[in-house]
């Protein structure tokens, strides 16, 4: 269903595969960005919800912090959006290839 008035749907499906409407969202003074709350913001976008720079007035994001999410669930799914990860994810300015915290057998790279 959508809303006469705007023509945005009420609800859409969130990333825990549930319904999300705008009053399920982040509060605007969000501090801590877990994972679910950032892909709670994605999916709305995504889905019409709210649109991009509602989201990023909303939440005081930059536009290009919010599309590094995207990127981040698109490449690594929603793991991506770790903050402890994402130095994993990065890429190193010498050799352009994943930089990893730890070699393949479990002990820390160097």
């Amino acid at each position: 269903m959508s809303s006469e008035r705007t023509g945005r749907p009420d609800s859409v499906i969130g990333p825990a595969g549930k319904p999300l409407t705008v009053d399920d969202l982040p509060p605007p003074n969000t501090e801590r960005w877990v994972i679910r709350r950032k892909a709670e913001v994605v999916a709305a976008v995504r889905a019409g919800l709210i649109s991009l720079e509602e989201a990023c007035e909303r939440y005081r994001l930059s536009v290009e912090e919010f599309l590094s999410w995207q990127r981040l669930i698109d490449k690594h799914g929603l793991r991506g959006l770790r903050t402890t990860r994402l130095q994993q994810y990065r890429k190193s300015k010498e050799n352009e290839r994943p930089v990893l915290a730890e070699s393949i057998d479990g002990r820390a790279a160097s």
